[in-house]
């Protein structure tokens, strides 16, 4: 199976629904209610399967939620193989994706330029007076 065939794109979609309910339901005090799978990449042969997970919150709380995500990835993957029918349960890495906060960032660095040209904009128009 290729890396990006309709099986694999199909099996990956399967997987993200699947660990984002089950991450829901993890008891870890450490696990943020707020956290989101943001993508899962599942390897063709099945053995390995990356996890971008988001949190909204502060780097401590991505840190708790990291660290409580690993200490519970066998309850996880155990849950994935029960719900996900699969020939192999992957093994699961989890990565923090921090692609929403670089978002936010951006956006507001873009909104402080159009401040700063409309402010400069009209400082220009004043001086054209």
């Amino acid at each position: 199976m290729r890396k990006n065939s309709v099986k694999n794109r199909r099996i990956n979609d399967e997987v993200q629904r699947a660990l984002a309910q089950i991450i829901r339901e993890v008891k870890d005090p450490r696990v943020s209610p707020l956290t989101s799978v943001a993508q899962v990449e599942v390897a063709p042969d099945l053995k390995t399967c990356k996890v971008w997970v988001s949190v909204y919150g502060d780097k401590d709380a991505e840190m708790k939620t990291t660290e409580g995500l690993r200490r519970a990835a066998g309850f996880i993957r155990g849950e994935l193989a029960r719900r996900v029918n699969l020939r192999y349960t992957p093994e699961l890495t989890f990565i923090m994706d921090d692609s929403i906060a670089y978002g936010v960032a951006m956006s507001h660095r873009i909104d402080e330029v159009l401040d700063e040209d409309k402010r400069l904009r009209g400082e220009q128009i004043q001086e054209n007076e």
